[in-house]
C-alpha cells in the first residue's frame, strides 16, 4: 500500500476536539488500547493512534481511488449527515445520509430494482409523463418518487455494490456494519470509546459526536480519494 504524508496535524486534532470520548461509565474496553487517560470522568483518546490510523486510512482510500474502486459514505444522525452529502458530493462518491434501508447492500437485487423505478419516475417526471395521469394517480407517483429520492437519492448513480464504505457513526450504522462484514466490503470507521474497533477493517479512534471532527476526518479521507482519482 502506498505512504504518503497526508499532513495529519495532532494541534489541528486538539482544536476541533477528535480527543474527546465519552464517559468512562460508557466505555467498551476494547478502546483500552486508544485511550489516553480520564479527565472529569470522561476519556481522552490517544491522538498519536487516531493520526496512525487516519493516514492508514487514507493511504487504502489513495490506492482505491487509484484503481477505480467506488466509494460509498455512510452517516444518518444529523451531526454527520449534511458532512456526509457534501463530502460525497465533493469526491463523487456515493452516500447515504437519511436512513440505511436493512438489505440495502445484502439484498442488492431488489436495491437494484428500486433504482431503476427511481430513474424512470424521474424521467417521466423531467418529460412531462406525469401529466398523462389523472390528478390523484400523478400526485401518488410524485409520493412514491419523493420517497425514492429520500432513501436513495445519494446511491442513484450506484452500479454494483461499493469497494469500500466509510462509516462515521458506529452504533448508529451497525446495520451497514453489518452487511458489509457479511459481504466482505473493507469498512473504515470513526470509533468512539464506546464503540468496538474490532467489527471493522481501518478504525479510526475519534469523537464520533462533534461536527467538527467529522469534517477534519472525512477532509483528509476526500482529500485522499481526489488525490489517487486524478492520477
Amino acid at each position: 500500500m502506498t505512504k504518503k504524508n497526508w499532513n495529519i496535524n495532532l494541534k489541528e486534532m486538539v482544536k476541533v476536539g477528535v480527543h474527546f470520548g465519552h464517559e468512562t461509565k460508557k466505555w467498551n474496553p476494547k478502546m483500552a488500547p486508544y485511550i489516553f487517560k480520564e479527565r472529569q470522568n470522561s476519556h481522552i483518546i490517544n491522538l498519536t493512534y487516531t493520526a496512525r490510523f487516519l493516514s492508514e486510512a487514507c493511504d487504502f482510500v489513495f490506492d482505491g481511488a487509484k484503481r477505480g474502486k467506488q466509494f460509498m459514505i455512510v452517516g444518518t444522525k444529523h451531526q454527520t449527515a449534511d458532512a456526509a452529502k457534501l463530502a460525497a458530493l465533493a469526491a463523487r462518491c456515493h452516500y447515504v445520509n437519511k436512513k440505511w434501508l436493512a438489505g440495502m447492500l445484502t439484498n442488492w437485487f431488489t436495491t437494484e430494482a428500486r433504482l431503476e423505478k427511481l430513474k424512470n419516475l424521474m424521467k417521466k417526471k423531467n418529460t412531462g409523463g406525469f401529466d398523462q395521469f389523472t390528478k390523484k394517480e400523478a400526485a401518488i407517483l410524485r409520493r412514491e418518487l419523493n420517497k425514492l429520492q429520500e432513501d436513495l437519492g445519494g446511491i442513484r448513480y450506484m452500479k454494483k455494490l461499493p469497494d469500500i464504505v466509510i462509516i462515521l457513526d458506529q452504533k448508529g450504522e451497525y446495520t451497514a456494519i453489518r452487511e458489509c462484514r457479511t459481504l466482505g466490503i473493507p469498512t473504515i470507521c470513526l470509533v468512539d470509546t464506546d464503540c468496538d474497533p474490532d467489527l471493522v477493517d481501518i478504525p479510526i479512534p475519534a469523537n464520533d459526536d462533534g461536527r467538527g471532527p467529522i469534517r477534519l476526518i472525512l477532509k483528509k479521507l476526500i482529500l485522499a480519494i481526489r488525490t489517487g482519482r486524478a492520477l
